[in-house]
């Protein structure tokens, strides 16, 4: 089978009249390789090919096949390294998996789930459309990382993919906040994007000892967005606004729910955007 048999071919993955001439002939669309126990199916998906995976998917592939790592077509999809240009390519591909029955909530053998993957490779719009389909936002792998805290290991050298979108939106679904003490870290290892920090302080009503966190973050960093951080490193001696803490509030009553209960509210557009933490450039 084309993809099965010559998986690092980009002439064969790329040729769908090669798939379907196979597949007319009686190749078997669900024969795993020796190695990796990867089907047809994982090969498409990896290398993010709609055509053949909507090609397989027709003549019945099964769509929750593991290889030998435990991983589906839906979790290599999501775990495939990916640049700004793939993105919309991988969500193409995850969706179609999704519409077709995908499992959201597998694990591979390390406990890692599609969500897990997709804050790895940070794609944000993979990652929405998982927690739109319930995806369970704390899960920890078998290493006792969350999917929040695969995103922040990666955002610095994955700017131009956005992280700060996928931060928001696992915020946004309930995600559990990271602690206090640790904030310093994340800064050190953040600073290059300014809106995960900015929405990261944002889900807290008060913090202590900002003025230290300059430290961390290199004048270059603090000079080219420096509206931004002075507000950072003032919050430990100013008090949030009002309109902050009651956007805190509000969130506090409705951890776990703001999905299904916002767009509900009768509220303005702005004022929604605003509970769902919009990015602003500064933190008063």
């Amino acid at each position: 089978f084309c993809p099965m048999v010559c998986e690092d071919s980009l002439i064969c993955l790329l040729s769908t009249s090669c798939a379907k001439l196979l597949l007319q002939y009686g190749a078997h669309v669900n024969r795993q390789t020796e190695d990796e126990e990867f089907t047809p199916l994982h090969v498409a998906a990896q290398h993010g090919l709609l055509e053949h995976v909507d090609l397989y998917l027709r003549h019945g592939a099964a769509v929750d096949r593991r290889n030998i790592n435990g991983e589906t077509p839906l979790s290599v999809a999501c775990s495939h390294p990916q640049g700004p240009q793939d993105l919309d390519r991988y969500y193409q591909v995850c969706r179609h998996l999704i519409q077709h029955g995908a499992d959201i909530l597998s694990q591979d053998k390390d406990q890692q789930s599609p969500l897990h993957l997709a804050c790895k490779s940070a794609n944000p719009q993979v990652v929405e459309l998982l927690l739109e389909k319930g995806a369970e936002v704390n899960t920890m792998s078998y290493s006792g990382n969350t999917a929040m805290q695969n995103i922040l290991q990666v955002t610095s050298y994955k700017l131009q993919n956005q992280p700060e979108l996928i931060v928001r939106a696992l915020l946004n679904h309930g995600a559990v906040r990271v602690w206090p003490g640790s904030l310093i870290k994340v800064l050190r290892y953040c600073y290059t994007s300014p809106r995960t920090v900015e929405v990261l302080l944002n889900t807290y009503s008060k913090l202590r000892g900002t003025e230290d966190w300059a430290e961390v973050v290199p004048e270059e960093e603090q000079q080219k967005h420096l509206q931004f951080f002075q507000s950072v490193f003032s919050l430990s001696h100013s008090p949030r606004s009002l309109q902050h803490l009651c956007r805190c509030a509000l969130r506090s009553h409705l951890e776990g729910r703001m999905p299904q209960v916002l767009p509900k509210l009768p509220l303005p557009p702005p004022l929604l955007q605003f509970l769902q933490l919009r990015f602003e450039g500064i933190l008063y």
